[in-house]
């Protein structure tokens, strides 16, 4: 049975316990709007008018083209969520398919991208409010939301779900009501930008790719941490209600929410305005309503953004409290960080990393205008590692079951491992393309040093402990994580 405080006891046969004592508190409701949370952030708010400039309306291949790859993605992640649905999904099945190390990495990996993003998130959150109250100090807000997710996420997960959901409302609702006033505007002409807007905007600027092909290509790194976050459905699985039913579902929406939020938006958006109005730094959404004429359009695109950045936020502390927990569950992080708390949350994991999350604040107090940029220079490269695990578990975990040495999977990705293999090469040829921009290169040079940490650790570990490195399957019961 399992402990609500700590512990548990599981099956001797199963490698990890029934969900690790969480609650499964996630209905299909709050399932299905996490996954639309998740593709819809501040890369594509603010992100989009970097890469707007660089590249024009050709931004649109861009997008579609990793649309497709993270679609692949995500399939081929459904068929190992309904393999076994666990709550460290990620590091679970590079652990089984990738061996011990892949596991130890994956997992402190993405619980590093989630914190840095906490990180760059309550920053962006604190940047947006000076909108409105420009004489408080940025600190000073971006520690305020950080407490206020922090007691959320330890109240129980159906508050973490409730606030996710009506946060990805927020921006869902925001973007259909863009691209429904940007069609008006097109078709009907109303507005201070009805004689101007058409859809011609897309080619008549100096063709389809302004820029050149090349510089379409370049932009393709930018869109992909845009995409960032989409793989958080399955961090859900070990809380949901019905995973089997929940996960897929979520997952094969997918292409309609890329079409719609992200395609979609930035044809109406290129439409409305010629590409060469927007500048980097600058929401298209609020440069294209300033056009139009809409009274407060600034206000009301700041506020969506201000959601997103807190939707991102919300989500972090979720999934690192998760992540550390399943590491400590392994006796690869301290034992305390297995305890639970009387509603099922993995608190004393939250707090670790919501304290470090709290540098984030620091790095507000000393260095404002730079933080934002010093804490995300890692979380697109953590990002590609993630998705690189779940490709190559995948095409692990398949070649297994064709060999009849697992149970088939009630939820098949499509074609063969020809998809997948494309899939990860796409992610290879995204990480030389951040190699050769000078904006983003900063996180090719952190990586190399969080990669000679993770060795050192494993290695400490693999002295100390032989069996927590090679995943026995009864770690959890020596973590120490009693009440």
């Amino acid at each position: 049975m399992t402990q609500a405080t700590g512990g548990t006891t599981g099956d001797s046969t199963d490698p990890v316990p029934d969900e690790e004592g969480y609650e499964r508190g996630l209905g299909s409701r709050q399932i299905q709007m996490i996954a639309i949370g998740g593709a819809i952030g501040t890369g594509l708010f603010l992100g989009a008018g970097t890469a707007i400039s660089k590249a024009g309306p050709s931004l649109l291949l861009s997008y579609a083209v990793a649309g497709v790859v993270i679609f692949v993605i995500m399939r081929a992640l459904g068929e190992l969520l309904t393999y076994r649905p666990v709550s460290g999904s990620f590091a679970e099945y590079a652990r089984e398919f990738l061996g011990p190390f892949a596991g130890f990495a994956t997992g402190w990996t993405y619980w590093l991208f989630w914190v840095v993003t906490g990180m760059a998130e309550t920053t962006a959150a604190a940047v947006y409010v000076r909108f409105w109250a420009p004489d408080i100090p940025q600190w000073i807000t971006a520690l305020a939301f950080l407490l206020l997710l922090y007691a959320a996420n330890l109240i129980s997960v159906k508050l973490f779900g409730e606030i996710e959901f009506w946060f990805s409302m927020v921006k869902v609702t925001a973007i259909l009501g863009m691209i429904l006033i940007g069609v008006g505007v097109l078709t009907l002409g109303f507005s201070d930008a009805g004689d101007t807007a058409s859809i011609t905007h897309l080619w008549q600027d100096g063709g389809f790719f302004p820029k050149g092909i090349g510089a379409t290509v370049m932009t393709l790194q930018i869109v992909m941490f845009a995409y960032l976050g989409v793989e958080l459905v399955g961090v859900t699985a070990g809380e949901s209600e019905n995973p089997e039913k929940t996960l897929p579902r979520a997952i094969n929406t997918l292409p309609l929410r890329i079409a719609l939020f992200y395609i979609g938006a930035l044809l109406i958006i290129l439409s409305l305005v010629p590409w060469t109005e927007f500048q980097p730094g600058v929401s298209p959404f609020v440069a294209a309503f300033g056009k139009i004429g809409i009274p407060a359009a600034a206000g009301i695109i700041n506020f969506v953004v201000l959601t997103a950045a807190l939707s991102s936020c919300n989500s972090g502390m979720y999934s690192t409290g998760r992540m550390l927990r399943d590491l400590a569950l392994r006796r690869q992080a301290p034992g305390r960080l297995t305890r639970l708390n009387s509603h099922r949350t993995p608190a004393a994991a939250i707090t670790v990393s919501c304290l470090l999350m709290g540098a984030g604040v620091l790095l507000n107090y000393l260095v404002p205008e730079r933080a934002f940029q010093y804490i995300t220079s890692i979380a697109t490269v953590c990002g590609l590692w993630t998705w690189g695990v779940i490709l190559a578990s995948q095409i692990r975990y398949r070649t297994a079951w064709k060999a009849g040495r697992l149970p088939a999977p009630t939820f098949r990705a499509p074609g063969g491992n020809w998809s997948r293999w494309l899939a990860l090469a796409f992610l290879v040829l995204v990480a030389v393309l951040i190699a050769f921009d000078p904006d983003a290169r900063i996180s090719l040079y952190v990586f190399p040093g969080w990669a000679v940490a993770l060795a050192v650790g494993y290695a400490v570990l693999s002295r100390r402990d032989p069996g927590a490195v090679h995943g026995d399957p009864h770690a959890h019961l020596h973590a120490g994580g009693g009440s």
